[in-house]
């Protein structure tokens, strides 16, 4: 790889510049804080454990140092050159305060403040007998505080007293929790294990109808002087708890005001005379009978005589909010004035408006790199039939282009419709339980979409789907579409695109082309699974796992005994069906390595395989890999299948337009390491690998079927990129170059002797440029 030398000295200038300014500023006799240290020092603890402590310890100091990303500081370099600004607005002042932000000074740093935090850290984690001391060092004007912590051994858990069964209910119901208890015999003592066992302890307790009681009521007494650095631990009720916090409460009267104004507040809970109706255990009163009560016997868990419950009082206000009818959902409990120890249960509910309608124009980006825009018409009726139906209606149009790429100028144009109702239950012939917080949909979309590639063919595309939506917690959902039928005839098919398809005198048959404009008929049950817990932002370790299952034709090609293979296929609608099966899992993971910085990766592995009916997967359900969502060194859906090379067909040419490569198999791996540079203004650098592979040995692609040497045909490149995270809008650019490409001959595919960025012809081939919306995973 070559570099020129002569931007080393100038670089390295920069840098040195850069670092003085950001102490040139400084307040006389002050010194820019560099940041905390904590050293643990203490030869009987863990390598790993000190460094916990360390890191932990580090994170307790105040003030906080000037942010820096690879040792430089950035925001405090822009305040320092802004200068003072003369007035309150313009450049320098925004630069100064809305870029910039000001020198954190060692003046502002309280040593004594932060030795005492460190001190009752060690505490609380008993280490009773810890030391603290605390110091600084000094250099350039820059000044780092250091700590130096001696813990001492850490106190353990001799034995864990719970409440006597027999002394009351509540004592007794306290002494049945210890089963699961979080302090534990020989485990260290910890204070923040003590407040999370008394929240544990005050959740059981609220499960089980003490609805009035709360954690602060709990007291775990520990006893230090029973030496050999041990602990007891009492859990006691304390004395002073109210009387109605001991006792168990019951459900009474359920009320329910499904059109409550947030606007008129109690005026909108008035009600006429005749308003009222009564179904089951609820009163409901709406005069417009704006529900069908159905849907709260659906969603509340709370039933009369029904000892209260935490659990099912979380449980019914979140099927509430995922009804998607309410915009506001509010629950209270009073005591009844007709039942000891009875709750009447209120529920105010606001609904959203009847009717929608609503206009987007929506920024596109897809895997075959071409980027675009969507206007969409939504209609929605959120109570179709008074049961919290969703009916929605869809128009849309777009256009999608490439700006640069293998079919830069054959532009996309998109128009069609889809049309929507969702039921919020199972639609069944069978009765399926459930009881997880998230209420369970049925589904049922018909839609339409005319596809016009300019200057080559249009496809016309239908597509009708019947399925189910549920959710088992936050983490985890399915969706299963018991019928999934999608109907492809394509149309308006020009010359051009018929003689690179079926050849000519100088052009030779292209299967891969063909297999575009062929009528598509797929139908069969899809399946897909999805966990995820990205949303838990402290988590070091966080997944995404989506897998999915698409099984077509399979039963009808049974019965009608389909052989493609053997010369008899059969055919519906005069139309032959696909026949296959097709799993793929995308497996993501994310390391949280700091603030700011986090290293992605992806594992994504597809399957499909053509039997019966079928030779090939019908190109609606191939795979594709390259773009701006997969390899990014490489165009989009350009590399493989395997080692083919396209660029060797007769007729091959830049200037036209390509194929998309395609195949029944596909492997993708990536990483990339992404850092916050500054505010909204993210990094990335990154490694892709991955190819596709046919079962079957295609003629017109030599080195497309799969092989016990598929490892060696995968494509790999890297580079950087940019992100503009602005919370409502991702944009990205990525610059990434290829270092294997699997077409060249086999032992030569590394191309590091080819990589010179300053030839032009090479950075012409080789540099791709990716402009998309939103992370590629």
């Amino acid at each position: 790889m070559k570099t020129n030398s002569k931007l080393l000295p100038l670089l390295l200038l920069l840098l040195i510049g850069y670092g003085c300014s950001n102490t040139k500023y400084l307040p006389e006799g002050d010194m820019l804080y560099v940041g905390g240290e904590v050293t643990v020092q203490d030869s009987t603890l863990a390598k790993k454990q000190r460094k916990t402590m360390e890191k932990e310890m580090e994170a307790l100091l105040r003030p906080r140092p000037n942010r820096s990303f690879l040792g430089l500081k950035f925001k405090l370099y822009m305040y320092n050159i802004a200068g003072e600004p003369t007035k309150d607005s313009g450049f320098r002042h925004w630069l100064r305060n809305k870029v910039g932000e000001p020198p954190v000074l060692f003046s502002q740093v309280d040593l004594d403040y932060n030795a005492d935090v460190i001190q009752n850290y060690a505490e609380n984690k008993g280490y009773y007998k810890a030391r603290t001391s605390a110091d600084s060092v000094s250099k350039n004007r820059r000044s780092k505080a250091m700590y130096t912590l001696s813990p001492g051994r850490q106190y353990t858990i001799r034995k864990v007293i719970f409440p006597d069964s027999t002394a009351s209910p509540l004592d007794s119901v306290i002494n049945r929790t210890k089963r699961r208890s979080l302090l534990r015999k020989g485990e260290p003592y910890d204070l923040g294990v003590i407040k999370d066992e008394r929240d544990r302890i005050d959740q059981r307790l609220k499960n089980q109808g003490y609805f009035y009681f709360n954690p602060d009521y709990l007291l775990v007494r520990v006893d230090s002087t029973v030496g050999n650095y041990q602990v007891d631990l009492r859990v006691i009720v304390k004395p002073e708890t109210p009387e109605k916090a001991r006792q168990v409460y019951t459900i009474n009267n359920i009320v329910i005001y499904p059109n409550y104004s947030l606007k008129n507040g109690q005026d909108s809970i008035q009600y006429p005379e005749g308003s009222v109706t009564y179904y089951k255990d609820f009163k409901i009163i709406d005069s417009a009978r704006t529900f069908r009560p159905i849907i709260y016997d659906r969603t509340l868990f709370f039933h009369k005589g029904d000892i209260y419950n935490r659990r099912d009082h979380n449980l019914s206000l979140n099927r509430l909010v995922n009804l998607g009818t309410f915009k506001f959902v509010k629950n209270e409990f009073y005591p009844s004035d007709s039942v000891k120890n009875g709750l009447d249960a209120y529920y105010y509910f606001t609904p959203m408006p009847k009717k929608s309608l609503r206009f987007e124009i929506l920024g596109k980006t897809n895997s075959a790199n071409y980027n675009g825009s969507e206007a969409n018409v939504n209609w929605m009726h959120r109570n179709a039939f008074k049961g919290a139906e969703q009916l929605t209606a869809t128009v849309f149009g777009g256009l999608e282009v490439q700006v640069s790429g293998q079919n830069k100028g054959y532009n996309i144009y998109r128009v069609g419709g889809e049309t929507s109702l969702i039921w919020p239950r199972f639609i069944s012939p069978i009765h399926i339980a459930d009881s997880s917080a998230y209420v369970p949909r049925t589904k049922a979309t018909i839609s339409y979409e005319y596809q016009k590639r300019i200057k080559l063919y249009a496809l016309n595309s239908f597509r009708a789907q019947f399925g189910y939506l549920w959710k088992d917690n936050r983490h985890s959902e399915h969706q299963l579409n018991v019928g999934d039928i999608n109907y492809v005839n394509p149309a308006n098919v020009t010359r051009e695109y018929l003689d690179m398809a079926y050849g000519n005198d100088t052009l030779e048959p292209n299967v891969a082309l063909q297999r575009v404009i062929e009528k598509q008929l797929i139908f069969g049950p899809t399946y897909s699974y999805t966990f995820t817990n990205t949303m838990e932002k402290r988590r070091k370790h966080t997944f995404y796992y989506k897998g999915s299952l698409d099984l077509a034709g399979n039963l009808t090609g049974l019965i009608m005994g389909a052989d493609a293979k053997g010369g008899d296929p059969k055919t519906l609608l005069n139309v032959q069906f696909s026949q296959f099966v097709k799993m793929e899992h995308d497996f993501r993971h994310y390391l949280k390595l700091g603030e700011g910085s986090s290293l992605a990766s992806r594992v994504n592995i597809g399957v499909g395989m053509p039997w019966g009916n079928s030779t090939a997967l019908p190109y609606l359900r191939q795979f594709f890999i390259g773009g701006t969502n997969s390899i990014r060194a490489f165009r989009a859906r350009s590399i493989g299948p395997g080692s083919y090379d396209f660029r060797n067909e007769e007729g091959y040419s830049e200037n036209s337009f390509l194929p998309d490569q395609s195949g029944d198999i596909k492997l993708e791996l990536n990483t990339e390491y992404r850092a916050q540079l500054y505010n909204f203004i993210h990094g990335a650098v990154f490694v892709d690998a991955g190819n596709i592979w046919l079962w079957n040995e295609d003629p017109a692609r030599p080195g497309a079927q799969i092989s016990d040497k598929f490892l060696s045909e995968l494509a790999v490149g890297t580079g950087v990129g940019l992100r503009l995270d602005l919370d409502f809008l991702v944009l990205r650019l990525d610059v990434a170059f290829p270092v294997r490409k699997p077409w060249r001959e086999e032992g030569n595919r590394w191309v590091f002797d080819e990589i010179d960025f300053s030839t032009k012809t090479w950075r012409r081939e080789n540099i791709v440029y990716n402009l998309a919306i939103g992370y590629p995973f």
